[in-house]
């Protein structure tokens, strides 16, 4: 999964770091912990030397999750795990790796932990996953280059060292993985150094299968751009096959020659969109099966709460779980996650227009309650009659639209109704504001009254 024992220092020394803030224990770290050595990476388990007895005993007992989950959050593999042996007494076979540091591009690793298998496909990016893995399974013969391109933090990364796993897997095609900042600063190195850059040139072109990151970082850099398009032109006219990420459509982006532009759109352009709530929540789903907890233990309302707020950006899904589990399981320890758990851990994730949402809330509801000779309480609520229906759907649609909270959220405001009966409230006012002028003056004058 790794293939030198320089990419296992690098992966694991970044893991040291997160696991030193975490326990914020600096005389458990010195004495236990800092002299670790990851010795393998293999089937998804780490094996750890450790110095002594005791260190074994307190990694596995007290610390063992902690860096399981500093593991995974480095990795990307929600399947990965840690075993701590003693450094003299470890009697496993440890895998050999040959220390071999490549020419160029030294710090540029396919993630293993990235692949199709775990990538949560939903009706936004199930497009670019199908032509991802048809990419991945037959390199250079159609959709070259592919274009795929997103807002931050939506999976492009995840399919790009998807597809290099797959090749890698195969065996029989040499790929190349890199991000922008990476290409940038070798060609850099390049210009400085002995090098030349027809020898880079070379190198990259020698692989089979070109994966380019965040392409956009290129823009502007005129001697780095003219590089760029002749490792393209070299690679695309030997067949090689080339994907590339952006944040951007290639339109859109700023700062490239057009003959570029025209290459980036020669093949096949793909967008991935904001995952859909359910999509999000199967993403939180499967992330919770490799942690600590168990599904079982979150309230439903928990995964939807978080799939709502988060879902413009997995990353941010990634690390507000990550933030529940390590405040139910080290800060707060519960067997049940709840949503006034997960509120608590994840307050600092939470903007300060949301830290201040009961009193914005409040004001909607009181605005609305003025309009139609109502009390607060009345339209907060579980009492049904007919003349609080309206008001009540309308500090909801209002608290939607100007709040942006989740519908989860909203629901707790209203005597906890369940987020299918907030949307469905929401919905029905927008509706009906497409061709009730009543309803429309209505929705109007009280979010005049509360911006005055």
């Amino acid at each position: 999964m790794v293939d030198t024992i320089s990419d296992l220092n690098r992966i694991w020394s970044r893991i040291l770091e997160n696991v030193k803030e975490t326990i914020n224990d600096p005389r458990i770290y010195d004495a236990f912990i800092s002299d670790s050595k990851l010795k393998s990476y293999k089937n998804n388990k780490m094996t750890v030397a450790v110095n002594s007895a005791i260190a074994v005993s307190l990694l596995s007992n007290r610390l063992k999750d902690t860096f399981v989950a500093e593991i995974r959050r480095v990795t990307a593999n929600d399947s990965a795990t840690v075993e701590f042996f003693e450094a003299d007494k470890i009697t496993v076979k440890e895998e050999r790796v040959e220390e071999t540091k490549p020419r160029y591009f030294s710090s540029s690793i396919i993630n293993p932990g990235e692949t199709f298998d775990n990538f949560v496909i939903g009706e936004s990016n199930k497009p670019a996953y199908q032509a991802a893995l048809y990419i991945a399974g037959n390199p250079g013969r159609m959709y070259n280059p592919l274009f795929i391109y997103s807002n931050p933090g939506l999976g492009k990364t995840h399919l790009l060292n998807a597809i290099g796993n797959y090749i890698k897997e195969i065996g029989d095609k040499k790929v190349l993985y890199v991000t922008s900042d990476d290409f940038m600063s070798e060609f850099i190195n390049i210009i400085r150094g002995e090098d030349s850059a027809e020898k880079l040139k070379t190198f990259i072109a020698s692989h089979d299968i070109l994966l380019v990151d965040d392409v956009q970082l290129i823009a502007g850099r005129e001697q780095t751009e003219i590089f760029f398009f002749q490792v393209f032109t070299k690679m695309y006219n030997a067949g090689k096959q080339i994907v590339i990420t952006s944040d951007k459509h290639p339109q859109q982006l700023k700062g490239f020659e057009e003959r570029l532009v025209s290459r980036f759109q020669s093949g096949l352009t793909i967008e991935i969109g904001a995952p859909e709530i359910d999509t999000c929540v199967r993403i939180l789903e499967t992330k919770i099966k490799s942690s600590p907890l168990n599904l079982e233990s979150f309230d439903p309302e928990v995964l939807r709460f978080v799939a709502e707020k988060f879902n413009k950006n997995v990353r941010m899904i990634d690390e507000a779980l990550h933030k529940i589990v390590f405040y139910a399981t080290s800060v707060n320890p519960t067997d049940r996650v709840t949503m006034d758990v997960a509120l608590e851990a994840l307050q600092t994730l939470l903007d300060v227009r949301e830290s201040k949402s009961k009193l914005s809330e409040q004001k909607i509801i009181n605005a609305v309650a003025d309009y139609y000779n109502k009390t607060p309480s009345q339209i907060t609520g579980r009492s049904r009659p007919g003349d609080i229906v309206l008001p009540r759907h309308i500090c909801m649609y209002l608290i939607k639209d100007m709040l942006d909270l989740p519908y989860t959220k909203i629901g707790m405001t209203f005597s906890g109704k369940d987020h299918s009966t907030v949307m469905a409230a929401v919905k029905k006012v927008e509706k009906e504001l497409k061709t009730n002028t009543l309803l429309q003056t209505a929705v109007n004058d009280i979010k005049k009254s509360l911006k005055s």
